[in-house]
């Protein structure tokens, strides 16, 4: 594959050019009913730079192949390209070892496959599964399902009224009987950064595994499995300038190898036959079938992208953003955010008092604005702040200033043509 990351250079002192950016990314050139795209929708998912349409293009152009136990030509190249991916991602997060790192469909395959093979074979009905209130909603089902299954009971740490974990609170939810702890690095509907290195840390004390669901924190910050200390850590590739339908699942070695297969079939075979079959090596062994390989090459390549501007410039620049953004929407009259934590990645939500999250989302998109409105399948969060929904506007690296303006212009719009008063 020859399709390379942006020419960026990721040096500190060098100035964010978020035009040159803007241009790696197609569709940012669009319009929409006769209006600029202003898309703020990227917590949901995330636009695609060329380098990575590029790299899909060719793989089907000129290496379309299964791959692994191939020995022709294409299928040899397929599988380089791969594997080329699950190493740019173990750099990607700082993982020790490639083959800890598992091509799934995204975040929400990976938290189901800790549950089921690791949680099946591992709880009790006197255990518990410990999770917080911030959580998505695939960071809840699989663990409801799992505690169904064997037993186990499912506990919730609280979050205050800026949409931060109680650290406190959370302590005292951890007991002996605690086995696992699963949790968001950034809430998908708030926006807040927990402090997930100290709540590890409190976990691992009481005896209990992690797993981090970092669908929300790969494409705005540094990540460093090691340095965090977890145990499991989960994130997809369509929020990170990446394909659908492809994340990863790192996990500790040491727990990989002692967990079953997730799923059987093949490539996760060592051998068949009727009376026994014996399983392959980490990773494959939780790989069966043939798997999205040109979403695993475009991951890797987008991968590439990020490092290549930096992900701390990347965190910095957005932050700069959220502040901004944050002082642009409290000046709405009416206007109330719903996530106020000290700690925050780039995600706007808020509530309009005299007009409903659904037909503020509606009015926006006639004037060329992509925002999420509803629950952002995080129902419970919702229901801690007693809303049914709230529009969110989540940023990202590509997003600028004059964006913020232009969506403070549509609310102020907004609010004329429900007359409201000033």
């Amino acid at each position: 594959m020859s399709a390379a990351p942006t020419k960026v250079d990721a040096s500190s002192t060098t100035p964010f050019d978020v035009e040159r950016i803007r241009s790696d990314f197609p569709i940012l050139s669009s319009t929409v009913n006769g209006s600029p795209l202003v898309y703020l929708d990227n917590a949901a998912t995330s636009q695609k730079p060329q380098v990575v349409i590029d790299s899909i293009r060719e793989y089907y152009e000129t290496t379309n192949a299964n791959i692994h136990r191939g020995v022709h030509r294409l299928s040899v190249q397929a599988t380089d390209a791969y594997e080329k991916a699950r190493r740019t991602l173990q750099r990607f997060i700082g993982a020790e070892r490639a083959e800890e790192l598992i091509f799934v469909r995204g975040a929400t395959e990976g938290i189901n496959l800790v549950a089921q093979a690791w949680g099946r074979s591992t709880l009790t009905e006197d255990d518990e599964v410990l999770i917080t209130c911030l959580e998505h909603h695939s960071n809840i089902v699989p663990w409801q399902l799992l505690c169904e299954q064997t037993g186990a009971t499912l506990v919730v740490a609280p979050i205050n009224d800026d949409g931060e974990i109680l650290v406190d609170e959370f302590q005292t939810h951890l007991s002996e009987n605690t086995k696992i702890v699963a949790l968001a690095h950034v809430s998908n509907a708030l926006g807040t950064i927990n402090p997930v290195k100290e709540l590890i840390a409190l976990a691992h004390k009481a005896g209990a595994k992690v797993l981090i669901d970092g669908a929300q924190a790969a494409p705005h910050m540094t990540i460093d499995v090691q340095d965090l200390g977890c145990d499991f850590y989960a994130f997809t590739g369509h929020k990170m300038l990446g394909p659908t339908g492809i994340g990863i699942l790192w996990g500790r070695h040491e727990l990989l190898e002692a967990m079953s297969p997730y799923q059987g079939g093949g490539e996760m075979i060592r051998s068949v036959s009727f009376e026994k079959t014996t399983y392959n090596d980490i990773p494959h062994k939780f790989e069966a079938g043939t798997p999205n390989i040109v979403g695993a090459i475009g991951l890797g390549v987008a991968a590439d992208y990020l490092l290549a501007i930096g992900l701390d410039r990347i965190a910095t620049y957005e932050h700069e953003l959220l502040t901004y953004g944050t002082e642009r929407l409290l000046s709405i009259p009416g206007l109330s955010l719903i996530g106020t934590a000290q700690s925050k990645a780039s995600i706007l939500s808020f509530v309009m008092e005299g007009a409903d999250a659904y037909s503020i989302g509606t009015m926006l998109d006639e004037m060329g604005m992509a925002v999420r409105t509803g629950h952002h399948c995080a129902e419970p969060v919702m229901a801690r702040f007693g809303v049914d929904g709230t529009v969110r506007a989540s940023l990202a690296l590509y997003n600028t200033r004059e964006e913020i303006d232009a969506l403070v212009e549509g609310l102020i719009k907004v609010r004329r043509i429900f007359d409201l008063s000033e």
